[in-house]
């Protein structure tokens, strides 16, 4: 990876954590997508640029059973506890055994990122500091996660998909994105979200964006 990406990361690290707080003591930043679309690695990278801010995958939260139903869990769970600037506890669900898991915490920490399919709701956008979304078109993401996972999920991805486009055509997060992140060959390209020209939430100045590399 070039010198570019760490930098462009470093700097929007820079503009979270200047951001107000949003639940409670914690700035809240949500990184939504399709499946596939590579919220996670982005997310790990950020928290690394933010010096190791906690991350929540919502993958913990959804079940075989509710993959979507999980706000109850979210707001029980976790962003009640972080209003209170407490120490949220959840319960993760092991995606083998079928089971919730022993209880996870997850520090008030000023910055905390929540990664996964759905982060950026409604229910939850009065909770965020900001809202990101990884500017992938779904096929392409679905096609990526496809192949990462292999043919023994093919019926898993199958339910997936519906599942998903049902979410997002009721409960749609793009529209609402502070900033669209785009991964490109080398680092990030960061686009302006609906708010850059309401002028609220948007946090990444046109300095701070990267051109794609090619």
């Amino acid at each position: 990876m070039s010198h570019a990406a760490p930098l462009d990361l470093d700097r929007a690290a820079a503009a979270l954590r200047a951001l107000p707080p949003s639940c409670g003591p914690v700035r809240l930043i949500a990184v939504d997508g399709h499946a596939g679309s590579g919220k996670s690695t982005f997310a790990a990278r950020l928290a690394g640029a933010l010096g190791g801010a906690p991350v929540l995958h919502l993958d913990d939260l959804a079940t075989h059973d509710e993959l979507f139903e999980w706000t109850d869990r979210m707001l029980d769970q976790v962003i009640g506890p972080l209003s209170r600037g407490e120490r949220a506890l959840y319960d993760p669900y092991d995606w083998n055994l079928r089971r919730f898991a022993a209880p996870r915490p997850l520090p008030a920490a000023p910055v905390v990122l929540m990664e996964g399919v759905g982060a950026g709701r409604r229910v939850l956008r009065p909770h965020l500091a900001g809202l990101l979304w990884m500017e992938r078109e779904a096929p392409a993401s679905w096609a990526r996660g496809r192949h990462r996972d292999g043919p023994a999920l093919s019926d898993f991805w199958d339910g997936w998909t519906v599942a998903e486009t049902r979410h997002f055509a009721d409960d749609p997060s793009r529209p609402f994105a502070d900033t669209l992140v785009r991964e490109c060959p080398e680092g990030y390209e960061w686009l302006p979200g609906r708010y850059e020209t309401a002028g609220s939430h948007h946090f990444l100045t046109e300095r701070d964006q990267l051109s794609p590399p090619y």
